[in-house]
C-alpha cells in the first residue's frame, strides 16, 4: 500500500513523516511528494498543514493541478485522506484568517477565530487537552474516551452538519477536533505529536 504525504510547502512536516514512518515500518510505502501523478495513484493521502489557514490554501494553488488532483482523489476515486490541523481546517468552504479565503469546500463550513472570551482564554491554544468522542470511526478504534492529544491552534473548524462531527475538545467552547464525511477524515490536533495515543490514530488511518 502507498500512502502519500503532500508536501506543499506548508511548514515543517517532518514529525508527521517520521510518526508514519514509525508507524508504518516496512509494510507500507510512505512517500512525501508534490507529484500529482504519484499523488493521484496512493491509496490513501495524507494533508498536513501548518501556519494559516490562507497560506495553506494559497500554497496549495500555487501547485498547479494540485486541487483537482485532490477533487479526483476524494470526491470522483473516493479515496481516504487525513487532513491534520490546517489540513482539516481546507475542507472547510471558506476561512477567515488574515483574509476571507476559499477552502477546498469538502465538509460545508467555516473557520474562524476562537472565540477567547475576552482573553479569558490564551491563544493559540497550544498543548494538551482531552477529546470527547462523539462518534463511531475507525480513526479511535482502541482510542479511549477523554484521552489526551495535542494542540496549536487559534482558528476552529465549524461544520454546517453537525453530523460529522467525530470529537470535540472543551476550551473557551466545544471545539470541533476531528471530522469524518465518508472517506475524508480530519484531526484539527496533532496526531504525531500525541505520544502513544496519536500513533495508534495513525496506525488506525493505515489499517481502515
Amino acid at each position: 500500500m502507498n500512502v502519500a504525504i503532500i508536501d506543499y510547502n506548508s511548514g515543517n512536516i517532518s514529525s508527521v513523516v517520521n510518526s508514519f514512518k514509525t508507524v508504518a515500518k516496512n509494510n507500507v510505502n510512505i512517500e512525501v511528494t508534490s507529484d500529482l501523478k504519484k499523488i493521484i495513484a496512493s491509496d490513501k493521502l495524507v494533508l498536513p498543514g501548518q501556519g494559516s489557514f490562507k497560506s495553506c490554501a494559497d500554497s496549495i494553488k500555487n501547485i498547479n493541478g494540485l486541487i483537482d488532483c485532490l477533487n479526483d482523489f476524494v470526491i470522483n476515486k473516493k479515496k481516504l485522506l487525513l487532513g491534520i490541523c490546517v489540513g482539516l481546517q481546507l475542507f472547510a468552504d471558506v476561512g477567515y484568517e488574515e483574509f476571507e479565503t476559499k477552502g477546498l469546500g469538502w465538509i460545508p463550513g467555516k473557520v474562524t477565530k476562537i472565540n477567547n472570551q475576552n482573553g479569558k482564554f490564551k491563544l493559540p491554544h497550544i498543548g494538551w487537552n482531552e477529546i470527547e468522542i462523539r462518534n463511531e470511526s475507525g480513526i479511535f478504534k482502541n482510542i479511549k474516551d477523554k484521552s489526551h492529544m495535542y494542540f496549536v491552534h487559534s482558528y476552529e473548524f465549524t461544520p454546517d452538519n453537525k453530523s460529522v462531527v467525530l470529537a470535540t475538545t472543551d476550551y473557551s467552547s466545544n471545539i470541533v477536533c476531528a471530522v469524518q464525511k465518508d472517506n475524508i477524515i480530519g484531526t484539527q490536533f496533532h496526531p504525531e505529536k500525541s505520544h502513544h495515543a496519536g500513533l495508534k490514530i495513525i496506525e488506525n488511518f493505515i489499517s481502515i
